[in-house]
Protein backbone atom coordinates (compact mmCIF):
# COMPACT_ATOMS: atom_id res chain seq x y z
CA UNK A 1 0.00 0.00 0.00
CA UNK A 2 2.90 2.35 0.68
CA UNK A 3 3.86 2.80 -2.97
CA UNK A 4 0.33 3.74 -4.10
CA UNK A 5 -0.26 6.11 -1.20
CA UNK A 6 2.48 8.27 -2.69
CA UNK A 7 0.36 8.99 -5.78
CA UNK A 8 -3.00 10.46 -4.84
CA UNK A 9 -3.13 13.79 -6.68
CA UNK A 10 -5.28 12.27 -9.44
CA UNK A 11 -8.04 11.33 -6.96
CA UNK A 12 -11.08 13.63 -6.85
CA UNK A 13 -11.12 13.27 -3.05
CA UNK A 14 -8.51 12.47 -0.36
CA UNK A 15 -7.83 8.91 0.71
CA UNK A 16 -10.49 7.63 3.12
CA UNK A 17 -9.71 7.48 6.82
CA UNK A 18 -9.23 4.16 8.57
CA UNK A 19 -7.73 0.97 7.20
CA UNK A 20 -8.56 -0.86 4.02
CA UNK A 21 -10.50 -4.08 4.56
CA UNK A 22 -9.79 -6.01 1.37
CA UNK A 23 -7.16 -6.00 -1.34
CA UNK A 24 -7.07 -7.84 -4.66
CA UNK A 25 -5.36 -7.65 -8.04
CA UNK A 26 -7.35 -7.44 -11.29
CA UNK A 27 -5.70 -9.07 -14.32
CA UNK A 28 -6.29 -9.08 -18.10
CA UNK A 29 -9.24 -6.73 -17.81
CA UNK A 30 -11.49 -5.91 -20.76
CA UNK A 31 -13.63 -2.78 -20.46
CA UNK A 32 -16.47 -2.87 -23.01
CA UNK A 33 -18.74 0.19 -22.81
CA UNK A 34 -21.87 1.34 -24.62
CA UNK A 35 -23.66 4.72 -24.41
CA UNK A 36 -27.35 4.50 -23.52
CA UNK A 37 -30.06 7.07 -22.74
CA UNK A 38 -30.07 7.88 -19.00
CA UNK A 39 -33.80 7.11 -18.87
CA UNK A 40 -33.02 3.42 -19.50
CA UNK A 41 -31.01 3.19 -16.30
CA UNK A 42 -32.81 5.56 -13.93
CA UNK A 43 -35.37 2.93 -12.80
CA UNK A 44 -32.51 0.59 -11.85
CA UNK A 45 -30.78 3.08 -9.55
CA UNK A 46 -31.82 3.44 -5.88
CA UNK A 47 -32.89 6.67 -4.23
CA UNK A 48 -29.91 8.69 -3.07
CA UNK A 49 -27.95 8.06 -6.28
CA UNK A 50 -28.23 9.63 -9.71
CA UNK A 51 -26.98 8.55 -13.11
CA UNK A 52 -23.66 10.12 -14.11
CA UNK A 53 -23.33 11.08 -17.77
CA UNK A 54 -20.61 11.96 -20.24
CA UNK A 55 -21.66 14.33 -23.02
CA UNK A 56 -25.29 13.57 -22.26
CA UNK A 57 -25.07 9.77 -22.34
CA UNK A 58 -25.17 7.24 -19.54
CA UNK A 59 -22.79 4.31 -19.99
CA UNK A 60 -23.15 0.57 -19.45
CA UNK A 61 -20.00 -1.48 -19.03
CA UNK A 62 -19.34 -5.22 -19.22
CA UNK A 63 -16.01 -6.08 -17.60
CA UNK A 64 -14.49 -9.60 -17.67
CA UNK A 65 -11.19 -10.31 -15.87
CA UNK A 66 -9.55 -12.61 -13.36
CA UNK A 67 -8.35 -11.67 -9.92
CA UNK A 68 -5.64 -12.90 -7.57
CA UNK A 69 -3.62 -11.75 -4.53
CA UNK A 70 -6.87 -11.54 -2.59
CA UNK A 71 -6.47 -10.67 1.08
CA UNK A 72 -8.99 -9.81 3.77
CA UNK A 73 -7.33 -7.77 6.52
CA UNK A 74 -6.86 -9.85 9.67
CA UNK A 75 -8.05 -13.10 8.07
CA UNK A 76 -5.72 -15.95 7.05
CA UNK A 77 -5.82 -16.94 3.37
CA UNK A 78 -8.84 -19.10 2.59
CA UNK A 79 -7.99 -22.14 0.42
CA UNK A 80 -9.51 -21.95 -3.03
CA UNK A 81 -10.16 -18.20 -3.00
CA UNK A 82 -6.79 -16.82 -4.03
CA UNK A 83 -7.55 -16.64 -7.75
CA UNK A 84 -10.72 -16.84 -9.86
CA UNK A 85 -12.42 -15.19 -12.87
CA UNK A 86 -15.15 -12.56 -12.53
CA UNK A 87 -17.53 -10.65 -14.79
CA UNK A 88 -19.47 -7.51 -13.92
CA UNK A 89 -22.19 -5.36 -15.42
CA UNK A 90 -21.91 -1.76 -14.28
CA UNK A 91 -22.98 1.80 -14.77
CA UNK A 92 -21.77 5.09 -13.32
CA UNK A 93 -23.50 7.21 -10.72
CA UNK A 94 -23.06 10.06 -8.28
CA UNK A 95 -24.09 10.42 -4.69
CA UNK A 96 -27.02 12.83 -5.00
CA UNK A 97 -25.99 14.62 -1.79
CA UNK A 98 -22.22 15.01 -2.13
CA UNK A 99 -21.80 14.57 -5.88
CA UNK A 100 -19.14 11.88 -5.38
CA UNK A 101 -18.73 9.80 -8.57
CA UNK A 102 -18.61 6.03 -8.34
CA UNK A 103 -19.49 2.65 -9.83
CA UNK A 104 -22.89 1.01 -9.45
CA UNK A 105 -22.79 -2.73 -10.09
CA UNK A 106 -25.97 -4.14 -11.58
CA UNK A 107 -24.59 -7.68 -11.35
CA UNK A 108 -21.37 -9.56 -10.67
CA UNK A 109 -20.69 -13.15 -11.74
CA UNK A 110 -17.87 -15.07 -10.09
CA UNK A 111 -16.52 -18.54 -10.58
CA UNK A 112 -15.91 -18.98 -6.85
CA UNK A 113 -18.80 -19.71 -4.49
CA UNK A 114 -16.96 -18.42 -1.41
CA UNK A 115 -16.32 -15.09 -3.13
CA UNK A 116 -20.01 -14.85 -3.98
CA UNK A 117 -20.96 -15.42 -0.33
CA UNK A 118 -18.43 -12.91 1.01
CA UNK A 119 -19.36 -10.23 -1.55
CA UNK A 120 -23.04 -10.58 -0.72
CA UNK A 121 -22.56 -10.71 3.06
CA UNK A 122 -20.07 -7.89 3.62
CA UNK A 123 -20.67 -5.53 0.69
CA UNK A 124 -24.28 -6.41 -0.26
CA UNK A 125 -23.16 -6.73 -3.86
CA UNK A 126 -25.43 -8.57 -6.34
CA UNK A 127 -23.10 -11.52 -6.88
CA UNK A 128 -24.09 -14.66 -8.79
CA UNK A 129 -22.32 -18.01 -8.91
CA UNK A 130 -21.30 -18.82 -12.47
CA UNK A 131 -19.39 -21.40 -14.44
CA UNK A 132 -16.59 -19.35 -16.01
CA UNK A 133 -13.80 -20.34 -18.35
CA UNK A 134 -10.88 -17.95 -18.80
CA UNK A 135 -8.17 -18.99 -21.22
CA UNK A 136 -4.99 -17.11 -22.09
CA UNK A 137 -4.08 -18.08 -25.63
CA UNK A 138 -0.92 -15.99 -25.60
CA UNK A 139 0.36 -12.79 -23.97
CA UNK A 140 -2.28 -10.67 -25.74
CA UNK A 141 -5.24 -12.91 -26.63
CA UNK A 142 -7.88 -14.21 -24.23
CA UNK A 143 -11.09 -16.23 -24.23
CA UNK A 144 -13.76 -15.60 -21.59
CA UNK A 145 -16.99 -17.60 -21.28
CA UNK A 146 -19.50 -17.35 -18.45
CA UNK A 147 -22.79 -19.11 -17.77
CA UNK A 148 -24.72 -18.22 -14.62
CA UNK A 149 -25.67 -21.20 -12.45
CA UNK A 150 -29.05 -21.91 -10.83
CA UNK A 151 -31.01 -19.69 -13.24
CA UNK A 152 -34.38 -20.42 -14.84
CA UNK A 153 -33.31 -18.46 -17.92
CA UNK A 154 -29.74 -18.59 -19.27
CA UNK A 155 -27.48 -15.60 -18.62
CA UNK A 156 -24.33 -16.07 -20.67
CA UNK A 157 -21.36 -14.09 -21.91
CA UNK A 158 -18.81 -15.22 -24.50
CA UNK A 159 -15.99 -13.13 -25.90
CA UNK A 160 -12.51 -13.21 -27.34
CA UNK A 161 -10.42 -10.12 -26.73
CA UNK A 162 -6.90 -8.83 -27.02
CA UNK A 163 -4.85 -5.88 -25.81
CA UNK A 164 -3.21 -3.81 -28.53
CA UNK A 165 -0.36 -2.40 -26.47
CA UNK A 166 0.12 0.88 -24.63
CA UNK A 167 -0.10 4.23 -26.40
CA UNK A 168 0.88 7.71 -25.30
CA UNK A 169 -2.79 8.76 -25.40
CA UNK A 170 -3.82 6.07 -22.93
CA UNK A 171 -0.68 5.90 -20.82
CA UNK A 172 -2.58 7.76 -18.09
CA UNK A 173 -6.07 9.04 -18.80
CA UNK A 174 -6.77 12.66 -17.92
CA UNK A 175 -9.81 14.32 -16.30
CA UNK A 176 -12.30 15.37 -18.94
CA UNK A 177 -11.66 12.39 -21.20
CA UNK A 178 -14.05 9.49 -21.72
CA UNK A 179 -11.37 7.05 -20.52
CA UNK A 180 -11.09 8.88 -17.20
CA UNK A 181 -14.88 9.02 -16.80
CA UNK A 182 -15.23 5.26 -17.38
CA UNK A 183 -12.36 3.94 -15.28
CA UNK A 184 -11.14 6.39 -12.64
CA UNK A 185 -13.84 5.74 -10.04
CA UNK A 186 -12.79 5.62 -6.40
CA UNK A 187 -15.89 4.30 -4.68
CA UNK A 188 -18.61 1.77 -5.33
CA UNK A 189 -22.26 2.05 -4.39
CA UNK A 190 -24.85 -0.60 -3.64
CA UNK A 191 -27.86 -1.02 -1.32
CA UNK A 192 -28.23 -2.96 1.92
CA UNK A 193 -31.02 -5.37 2.81
CA UNK A 194 -33.20 -2.45 3.93
CA UNK A 195 -32.82 -0.83 0.51
CA UNK A 196 -30.63 2.02 1.80
CA UNK A 197 -27.64 3.06 -0.34
CA UNK A 198 -24.20 2.26 0.98
CA UNK A 199 -20.73 3.18 -0.21
CA UNK A 200 -17.30 1.57 -0.09
CA UNK A 201 -14.20 3.61 -0.92
CA UNK A 202 -11.64 2.19 -3.35
CA UNK A 203 -8.05 3.12 -4.10
CA UNK A 204 -5.60 2.24 -6.86
CA UNK A 205 -3.12 3.95 -9.12
CA UNK A 206 -4.54 5.23 -12.45
CA UNK A 207 -5.53 2.40 -14.77
CA UNK A 208 -2.74 1.56 -17.27
CA UNK A 209 -5.07 1.35 -20.27
CA UNK A 210 -4.49 0.02 -23.77
CA UNK A 211 -6.66 0.00 -26.86
CA UNK A 212 -8.35 -3.36 -27.38
CA UNK A 213 -10.15 -5.55 -29.89
CA UNK A 214 -13.00 -7.88 -28.95
CA UNK A 215 -15.35 -10.30 -30.61
CA UNK A 216 -18.33 -10.52 -28.25
CA UNK A 217 -20.28 -13.56 -29.38
CA UNK A 218 -22.93 -13.48 -26.66
CA UNK A 219 -23.86 -10.92 -23.99
CA UNK A 220 -27.06 -11.61 -22.01
CA UNK A 221 -26.22 -9.40 -19.05
CA UNK A 222 -27.82 -6.06 -20.13
CA UNK A 223 -31.01 -7.71 -21.41
CA UNK A 224 -31.50 -9.34 -17.99
CA UNK A 225 -32.21 -5.80 -16.73
CA UNK A 226 -34.24 -4.68 -19.72
CA UNK A 227 -31.33 -2.64 -21.09
CA UNK A 228 -31.15 -2.32 -24.88
CA UNK A 229 -27.64 -1.69 -26.15
CA UNK A 230 -27.13 0.41 -29.28
CA UNK A 231 -26.17 -1.26 -32.54
CA UNK A 232 -22.77 0.43 -32.61
CA UNK A 233 -19.59 -1.28 -31.51
CA UNK A 234 -18.57 -0.80 -27.88
CA UNK A 235 -15.75 1.43 -26.69
CA UNK A 236 -12.98 -1.02 -25.77
CA UNK A 237 -10.01 -0.81 -23.42
CA UNK A 238 -7.69 -3.41 -21.94
CA UNK A 239 -5.52 -3.37 -18.83
CA UNK A 240 -2.87 -5.92 -17.92
CA UNK A 241 -3.12 -5.74 -14.12
CA UNK A 242 -3.89 -3.42 -11.22
CA UNK A 243 -3.87 -3.73 -7.42
CA UNK A 244 -7.07 -2.51 -5.78
CA UNK A 245 -7.70 -1.64 -2.12
CA UNK A 246 -11.26 -1.53 -0.74
CA UNK A 247 -12.48 0.02 2.51
CA UNK A 248 -15.45 -1.22 4.60
CA UNK A 249 -18.93 -0.37 3.33
CA UNK A 250 -20.93 2.30 5.17
CA UNK A 251 -24.30 3.99 4.82
CA UNK A 252 -24.35 7.18 2.80
CA UNK A 253 -24.40 10.14 5.12
CA UNK A 254 -27.15 12.74 4.71
CA UNK A 255 -25.86 16.07 3.48
CA UNK A 256 -25.23 18.68 6.16
CA UNK A 257 -27.46 21.73 5.94
CA UNK A 258 -25.77 24.39 3.88
CA UNK A 259 -25.61 27.87 5.35
CA UNK A 260 -25.10 30.87 3.05
CA UNK A 261 -21.58 32.24 3.01
CA UNK A 262 -21.11 35.73 4.43
CA UNK A 263 -20.41 38.39 1.84
CA UNK A 264 -16.84 38.80 3.10
CA UNK A 265 -16.11 35.15 2.23
CA UNK A 266 -17.29 35.40 -1.38
CA UNK A 267 -14.48 36.16 -3.88
CA UNK A 268 -14.97 39.49 -5.58
CA UNK A 269 -14.51 39.83 -9.34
Amino acid sequence: MREIRVRTSYRPRPLPSGRWALTQRWNDVLFAHWPVPPAQLTPLIPDGLQIDTFEGSAWVGVVPFWMDRIKVRGVPPIPGTRSFPELNLRTYVRDAQSGSPGVYFLSLDAGNLMAVAVGRAFYHLPYHWAQIRFERQNERDFVFESQRRLQSSPVEFKARYRGLGPTRKLAESRPGTLEFFLTERYCLFTVNRAGRPIRADVHHVPWPLEDAEADIERNDLPAAFGITLPGEKPVLHYSRRLAVYIWPAALLRPALSRRPLPATAVPQS
